[in-house]
Order: structure tokens, then C-alpha cells, then sequence
């Protein structure tokens, strides 16, 4: 029992670590780095274009590295999405 609290507090701090992040390229168009995720979800780029582009988006282009966020990281069972969007 003494255990099971900081183990709780952990798991529910974890999910708060993990968010997607924007790079603006020109003046209607932004990638958006997504963090790990096991399993693979594009839903912390959905959340985030949301935010940038409130009137609407285009996804030009979708890439999925699997295992690595860059090509060097080794990282077991997580899924980084990147997007390049365009505001409508």
C-alpha cells in the first residue's frame, strides 16, 4: 500500500509529459512534432492544429517513424508522428 501512492502519482503525471510540439514554416504553415506514443495516436497533433488553425486545416504531409524520434533514439513499442499543416 505504501507503494501503491507514489506509483499512482506517477502514471497520472506522465500523460502531462508527453505533448506535441509546432514549428511555424511560413505564414500559414506549420509542422507539428508528436511525442512517442505506444501503439501510435496522431490525437496530440489533432489537439495542437486545433489550437493553431481554429478556422480549419490541411495536413500536406504525414510521416510515422517507428521505434525513433530522429533516427538515432532507441525508444521500444512508441509510434512519433509528424505533421506539416496548412490553416485554412
Amino acid at each position: 500500500m505504501r507503494l501503491l501512492l507514489p506509483l499512482l502519482c506517477v502514471v497520472l503525471l506522465l500523460p502531462g509529459c508527453t505533448k506535441a510540439t509546432a514549428t511555424r514554416v511560413d505564414a500559414n504553415t506549420y509542422t507539428i512534432h508528436g511525442p512517442g506514443i505506444p501503439g501510435g495516436s496522431a490525437a496530440p497533433n489533432l489537439q495542437l492544429a486545433k489550437r493553431i488553425c481554429p478556422n480549419g486545416f490541411r495536413v500536406l504531409q504525414s510521416t510515422t517513424l517507428h521505434n525513433t524520434s530522429n533516427g538515432s533514439e532507441d525508444r521500444p513499442g512508441d509510434d512519433f508522428t509528424n505533421w506539416t499543416i496548412r490553416c485554412i
